[in-house]
This record gives C-alpha cells, sequence and structure tokens, in this order.
C-alpha cells in the first residue's frame, strides 16, 4: 500500500536510510538552496530542516534526489502500472500473465478518487507571509513556491474529471506581491491551466485555483507527468500512490487532497498581470521577469505537522533529472502508440531538455526501394513536434531504426552517428519565427523563435576528423579550434557586440572567411562560442552551450550556404554561432559566502559529514 501522506514518506525514507535530518536553523534565502543542490549533486539523501528562519514550518528538500529514492517511494504501485502499460502496448499481455490481470481490478480502482467531508488539511490555516520564503539563486525577484501542483477544472464542464494538475510556479513575495493574499501565477505556453483560464475570462468569470504542496508524493510525481489528454492527474496520482486520493472541499468550492501538507485556494481574477520573477530555472539562467496573471489567495490550509516540500532547480543535472528519468521508465514504451513509426525520443536533459530533442524513427514509404534520402521521417518529426510538451523542441535529431543508430542516451555517440551521415544541402528543415520555450531566450522575444528539424539515413558518407591538419587556418578574428568529439570544431568569435536582438556580422564573416580559406575536411559542425576549452571540455557543457545559446534560424550558417527551391543548405560544414548575446538571460551563479557557510556542515561532526 502507497503512503497516505508525505509524513508517512518521511517516516519510511528515515528508516530506509533515505533521509537525513539537519537541526541546525537553515536559512531559506540563498542557504536550503545551495545545500540541496550540493547534496543531489553528491548523490545525498532527502534533508529535512526541522528548524527554519523564519518559519515555524520544516522544509523537506531532495526527496526525488535519486532515481534509487524514487522508484523506492513507488515501489508498491510499479508492478501494477507496469502491467497496465504493458496491455495498452499488447493487450494479449494479460492472458500470458493472468496472475497479473487478476490484480488489474484492484490496481484500477485507484484511479477514481472519492470524497469526504473531513481531512487533516481543514484543520489549520496560515497566510502566505508564513510560509518558508525560499529564495534560490542571487538575483531571484523574491521567494517561490518551487513544487507546486496547480489544481484547476473545466470551466464549462467542471469536475475531476475535466481537471488539470501542473507544476507551474508560484512567486509569493517580492516585486509587486507585497498584499498576503496575492502571488503570480507563471504558467508556460503548451499548459493546460491555459485552456481553463481562457474559458474563465471568455464567460467573465474568476478562475478557481488551488495550489497543494506536499501530500502524498505521487501527487507531486502527477503533476509534471506528460499525459494523454483525458487522463485526468488526479486518477494518474492515485494509480502512482496506489490508494485513491481522498479529496475534501476548499473555500472557492474546488477539490484539494484530504492528507495534503498545504493548500493555496483563491482565484485568477480576470486577466490582471504583475510581474513575475526573474528566477533561476532548469536552462542555467535566469528566466526574466515578465507579467502574468496574479493569483488571489483567500486562505491557506495547512493539516497538523506539515512538511514544506521544496527543490531548486538550475543547470542540469538537478533534482528534476531524476523526475524525468523516472517519468521515461514509465512512459518510455508507450511512444510507438501514441507516434506510430517513432520507436524512441529523448529530451537531452544536459541541453535543458527542450532545446534538444532526440529521436529514432522508421523509413517505411517504399520498401522496395533503398531509401536514400529522408521520407517518413519528415512525417514523424512533424507528428513529435505536434505531440504535447514535445512540441517545444528546438533542435530535433531523429534518425531511421533500419541503420542501426546509437542509443539515444547516448548523445555524443547519436550525434556523431548523424554528422557522419546528414546531407546538409537536403537534410536541414527550418520552422521559422514559430514558438519555443517560455524559458529559452535565445529566440526573438518571449515564447519566439525558431525549430530545426534533422533528418539523416543510409549508409555513412563520410569518416569523421579527430585531428587538425597542419596547414589549417581560421579567419582573422577567430582563435583557440578545439575538437569537443569527432567532426566537429570548436573555435573562439569575437564576442557579441550588437545591441538585442541585431544583426551581428560575426557569423557571416566566418562563413565567408572559410569558404576563401577551405573548409577542413571531416568537420561537419563549427560551433562558435566565448570559451571553446570549456565547450570541449566535457559532452555535457558542449550540450548546454550550444543548444541553449542559439536560435536555429537566427544562429545558423554554413559553409558554401545556397538557398534552392526555397529550402537552405550549405556544402561544407554548418555553423551554429553559439555565443552568449545581448539579449540572452544571465547565467546562474552561486555566492561564494553561501558555499562557505554550506561547507561547514560538512566538516567532521557536521550533520553532512562524508556526504558533501
Amino acid at each position: 500500500m502507497g503512503y497516505l501522506n508525505l509524513n508517512e514518506a518521511v517516516a519510511d525514507l528515515e528508516r530506509s536510510g533515505h533521509l537525513r535530518r539537519i537541526e541546525q536553523e537553515i536559512d531559506p534565502f540563498l542557504e536550503a538552496g545551495v545545500l540541496q543542490r550540493r547534496v543531489y549533486r553528491a548523490g545525498g539523501p532527502a534533508l529535512l530542516f526541522n528548524r527554519v528562519k523564519g518559519c515555524r514550518f520544516p522544509m523537506l528538500g531532495n526527496l526525488f534526489g535519486t532515481l534509487e529514492r524514487t522508484r523506492f517511494l513507488f515501489r508498491d504501485a510499479l508492478p501494477g502500472l507496469e502491467t497496465l502499460v504493458r496491455a495498452k502496448i499488447d493487450p494479449r499481455e494479460l492472458l500470458r500473465h493472468p496472475l497479473a490481470a487478476a490484480k488489474l481490478p484492484l490496481v484500477v480502482k485507484n484511479l477514481f478518487p472519492r470524497r469526504s467531508g473531513k481531512g487533516p488539511i481543514l484543520e489549520n490555516s496560515t497566510t502566505l507571509p508564513e510560509l518558508p520564503q525560499l529564495v534560490s539563486w542571487p538575483r531571484d525577484g523574491g521567494a517561490f513556491i518551487t513544487l507546486p501542483q496547480v489544481y484547476t477544472e473545466d470551466p464549462v464542464t467542471p469536475g475531476w474529471r475535466h481537471s488539470n494538475l501542473g507544476m507551474y510556479r508560484v512567486q509569493i513575495s517580492g516585486n509587486d506581491y507585497r498584499s498576503p493574499c496575492e502571488a503570480g501565477m507563471h504558467y508556460q505556453i503548451h499548459r493546460g491551466i491555459a485552456v481553463h483560464h481562457r474559458q474563465a475570462l471568455q464567460a467573465g468569470k474568476p478562475l478557481p485555483v488551488n495550489v497543494f504542496v506536499g501530500g502524498p508524493p505521487a501527487m507531486t510525481v502527477a503533476a509534471v507527468m506528460p499525459l494523454p489528454e483525458g487522463m485526468p492527474e488526479l486518477a494518474f496520482a492515485g494509480l502512482l500512490g496506489n490508494r485513491r486520493i481522498r479529496l475534501v472541499t476548499a473555500c472557492n468550492g474546488l477539490p484539494m487532497p484530504a492528507e495534503a501538507d498545504f493548500c493555496l485556494s483563491g482565484w485568477l481574477d480576470g486577466d490582471t498581470v504583475k510581474r513575475e520573477g526573474p528566477f533561476g530555472d532548469h536552462l542555467g539562467y535566469y528566466s526574466l521577469g515578465h507579467d502574468f496573471p496574479v493569483f488571489r489567495v483567500e486562505r491557506v490550509y495547512h493539516r497538523p505537522n506539515a512538511i514544506w516540500l521544496f527543490t531548486t532547480v538550475g543547470r542540469p543535472p538537478q533534482e528534476d533529472t531524476s523526475f524525468g528519468t523516472f517519468i521515461h521508465e514509465l512512459t518510455g514504451e508507450l511512444i510507438p502508440s501514441v507516434l506510430p513509426g517513432v520507436h524512441a525520443v529523448h529530451a537531452v536533459d544536459a541541453a535543458g531538455v527542450h532545446p534538444l530533442l532526440l529521436a529514432v524513427g522508421s523509413e517505411r514509404y517504399t520498401p522496395y526501394d533503398k531509401t536514400e534520402r529522408p521520407q517518413e521521417l519528415l512525417t514523424q518529426a512533424n507528428a513529435i513536434l505536434g505531440q504535447g510538451q514535445l512540441s517545444l523542441a528546438k533542435y530535433l535529431w531523429i534518425a531511421n531504426r533500419g541503420d542501426q543508430p546509437p542509443d539515444l542516451h547516448h548523445v555524443t555517440d547519436f550525434l556523431r552517428f548523424m554528422l557522419e551521415r546528414v546531407d546538409w544541402r537536403r537534410d536541414l528543415h527550418f520552422q521559422t519565427r514559430t514558438t519555443i520555450d517560455t524559458l529559452d531566450y535565445s529566440g526573438r522575444g518571449l515564447n519566439q523563435g525558431s525549430k530545426l528539424v534533422i533528418a539523416a539515413v543510409g549508409e555513412p558518407r563520410r569518416e569523421l576528423a579527430t585531428v587538425l591538419p597542419g596547414d589549417f587556418r581560421l579567419p582573422e578574428g577567430f582563435t583557440n579550434p578545439q575538437i569537443p568529439f569527432p567532426g566537429v570544431l570548436a573555435v573562439q568569435a569575437p564576442a557579441w557586440s550588437s545591441p538585442p536582438h541585431g544583426d551581428d556580422p560575426v557569423l557571416n564573416k566566418f562563413c565567408r572567411g572559410m569558404e576563401r580559406l577551405g573548409a577542413p575536411a571531416g568537420f561537419r559542425m563549427v560551433v562558435l562560442v566565448d570559451d571553446p576549452v570549456f565547450v570541449a571540455r566535457s559532452a555535457e557543457d558542449f550540450l548546454w552551450t550550444v543548444f541553449t545559446r542559439s536560435d536555429p534560424a537566427v544562429d545558423i550558417d554554413g559553409v558554401g550556404a545556397e538557398i534552392r527551391d526555397k529550402h537552405w543548405g550549405c556544402e561544407g560544414p554548418l555553423v551554429i554561432d553559439a555565443r552568449l548575446k545581448a539579449h540572452h538571460a544571465p547565467p546562474l551563479e552561486e555566492l561564494p559566502e553561501i558555499e562557505a557557510k554550506v561547507d561547514q556542515l560538512g566538516v567532521k561532526g557536521g550533520p553532512l559529514h562524508g556526504i558533501i
């Protein structure tokens, strides 16, 4: 049986050696965030801060900090979920495993929440200023709820069956949020809450919203699950938690879990907006301040012995990396049933997830003929970019399964495989002036940018170079060439000096200069960067720099470029301008004085000795 509430999970983790209590006072302003990130990087335990500066509620961080611990939390439910997934892929599995099939009715009943007239969440209330004021990064605009479960219902057809539970960060102090009943509701594009909010605006009514924190761990994971339309996250939370979610009613009429630790209950009031942010985000940069809806909080409920569940995000890997890996384990096998012909997809965590997506598809259009160019792969690429949050991908590289590409999780091996086969004259497919991830500032504005599909099929066309020829020369002003991996060259370019979104001549100058000098054989991609030694230091540094700092339509050129029948391509290497630009958000940074303070917890006799 799964956990009834977060306190049960904490007790179980402590008994099993997965949790460490910290009795020293911890400041939610920067210190708690640094601690959580440091312990995550060390593969350490969940952390329960019992004394939080300026607050009476304890804080729990790093709950999902390792894949092992995440599996442990849901160990009772995983066999039933796996049976359901196998049955979805092939119903004959139920005949092959009748004992597992016999248990399915017990599993399926957990899909249905049950109503109750009482519950621990109804017993106490507090205010926004009394909650832990978590500030994760030095330039954050205020305190944020970082693991919120934001619940809304369809205003036209209300009820849990037509609900959305998503994780949209909530700013509870700072900027102009000085009232004890106002918060900022940051939701990105392609989120279910947006549909409900639009319907409420069209009806001229405020949208009721409940924000849950804590409760059964399955609720937190359900809030980030990419579920198919029509399956409420509350139902999935019951499956994953291995027990039905018990609901009570909040002051705004919406349900809330009876065992939640906290619930902020209120409304998105019409189209009122205020500035939200900055916020250190999972791409490794600050998402800047922008206007977002105001969440008017009528009441903040909390249970007895409530625990404030939190995380911090930043340049991957972070705790949300474990979320992503666990979700892939649960749903990866379903990809072919959702996207016919597609065998696997991988959103690359090191590149910030949405900036880089890898996929393996199938070429089945002309089985009687040797496949010499991408055909069905392009159809499948369009399907991928039309599917849920996969639609936020900025770069999509897709290979043919019949060519036996490497495992998608071996990212540089896969990119090498593609570079051996790609024809830049034909295999680049741009979508210009479209939408990209709200947190990605490489484009022309908020939610604005471009996408690029790179599809390649067939036998290798070339061998990739691993050393530069002795007579290699760079155009004037470009220096320090490095080779991150075969076939790829990183070159130091002059720092960006144009106004935000202005035209900088550096990319064009490099490409035309290489046309005169001659591009070295065996290098199919060149990246212009600020620090090529850093970019070549590791695969993670290469992926993060190149794919978070470039907008395909603006920042790609090539040696020997031409447009034919409105299709852009190039004869020589593809060149990506991945310099930090004036319109980009600033990268995240740690403060040495906070790091030094945290170091003291790891000295001999300290609560984290041997961990950090």
